[in-house]
Formats: structure tokens, C-alpha cells, sequence
């Protein structure tokens, strides 16, 4: 059986594939989410993070290798478990596969049994080691995504958690709306005022712990993550 409440992303430009995958892990358990392309992708992963990638290796607008690689590179999806998913069967694509960030790499055909038991382990082994994050009063687990402040966990959105974390793991930085833009919504196109809808609403939640001082406003600059900040230096 699936892990519960675990989110899978499958992308694959092979339509009848994708779904065939879609209706199995569905069946398991597992909530999935299907792109068919890497823009696609990038949006899917920007608006909720999943717990694993199915990748295909040849998709349209760019390889499976290179998005792997940048997802690798990106804060926020360094530690995405990945399969790859192809026909390339060779000993040196399976390196160039594993080497380019990818956790598996499952050869088609496959069977379903196969690729649910992968899916199975690869999940318990990144599960394994639950990663936290401590600044000021609030504490982070990046592996369920729970927060908590002052030992009470909140409700954060899924962009509003993402922005939290970049700034955990970057504080006492200025960053400018831009900055905050390449980095926390990963090449996805938003205005900059984006940034600040989602700032206040990061506040709001904040707010309620005597927190929301953390997030200090440097004028003309941008914004600063700063734990140690006094409750009157937004």
C-alpha cells in the first residue's frame, strides 16, 4: 500500500503512458499530479511541492538530464526524490542518468509492480532523516512540511511555506522582489507584486505568534529574514 497522503508528480509527454501511470498510483494511493512538458512541471512544483518525480528522459522542451540538474541546483528541490523513467538502457545512460541528480533510474518497458516498489523505497529512504529548521521561535520540518511556532504548528499555503523556508535558510540576506522571484518561484512567470501579496500573507500568519517582526522591509531594497529583529523593526 502507498504511503499516505504522498504526492507524485509524473512528467511525461507520452499521453497514453502518463495516464496509464496516473490511474495506477491513484489506485495506490497516491495523489498525482501529470505534466507533459518541464515548463509544465516547474508550475506544477511551484504551486505544491511533491514528494517524488517520475521523469521522463525525452520531453519537448528540454531532457529529463537538464531538468534534473536544475531542480538540483534550486533550494527548493535539492532534495526531491527522483526517478527517471526511459528507453535508454545502456550502462552509460544509466550513469548520466543517476549522475545528472536522479535517485532511480527505471528502464521501459516496466512493470507496475516494479515501479511501485521503487516509488516505495525511494520515499521511506528519503523519509529516513527528517531535516529541521530552527530560527527564532518557529521550527520547520522540511520532510512532512509541518511548522511550528513556539511548539504550536500553523497553516501555512504552499507558497507562503516556501517563501518561510527560503528565508530560514538564508537570514539577516536582503533580498529584492526579483531575487525572491528566481528563487522561490522557480522561473515561474508572476509580477513582482506577487512577492508582496504573499509577504503580507506570511505576516498575517506570523502575526498571530507576536513572529511577523521577522520579516523586516528594507526600503528601496526589498525584504529581510531576521530572527533577532525587536517587534517594532518591520
Amino acid at each position: 500500500m502507498a504511503m499516505p497522503e504522498k504526492h507524485i508528480l509524473i512528467v511525461e509527454d507520452e499521453v497514453a503512458l502518463r495516464e496509464m501511470l496516473a490511474f495506477g498510483l491513484q489506485r495506490a494511493g497516491y495523489r498525482v499530479t501529470e505534466s507533459g512538458d518541464c515548463a509544465a512541471a516547474r508550475a506544477a512544483i511551484a504551486d505544491s511541492r511533491p514528494d517524488l518525480l517520475l521523469l521522463d528522459w525525452m520531453l519537448p522542451d528540454m531532457s529529463g538530464l537538464e531538468f534534473a540538474r536544475a531542480l538540483r541546483r534550486d533550494d527548493a528541490t535539492r532534495e526531491l526524490p527522483i526517478i527517471m523513467l526511459t528507453a535508454r538502457a545502456a550502462e552509460d545512460d544509466k550513469v548520466s542518468g543517476l549522475q545528472s541528480g536522479a535517485d532511480d533510474y527505471i528502464t521501459k518497458p516496466f512493470s507496475a509492480r516494479e515501479l511501485a516498489a521503487r516509488i516505495e523505497a525511494l520515499l521511506r529512504r528519503s523519509g529516513d532523516h527528517e531535516e529541521k529548521l530552527i530560527a527564532g521561535a518557529i521550527e520547520m520540518n522540511t520532510v512532512n512540511h509541518r511548522v511550528a511556532i513556539a511548539g504550536k504548528e500553523i497553516a501555512l499555503g504552499p507558497t507562503e511555506y516556501r517563501l518561510l523556508k527560503f528565508f530560514m535558510t538564508h537570514p539577516e540576506r536582503v533580498f529584492s522582489r526579483s531575487q525572491l522571484l528566481d528563487r522561490v518561484w522557480s522561473g515561474v512567470y508572476v509580477e513582482e507584486r506577487t512577492v508582496d501579496v504573499h509577504i503580507r500573507r506570511l505576516r498575517r500568519v506570523l502575526e498571530d505568534h507576536a513572529c511577523e517582526h521577522y520579516v523586516e522591509t528594507v526600503r528601496g531594497s526589498g525584504y529581510r529574514f531576521s530572527p533577532q529583529a525587536q517587534s517594532n523593526g518591520r
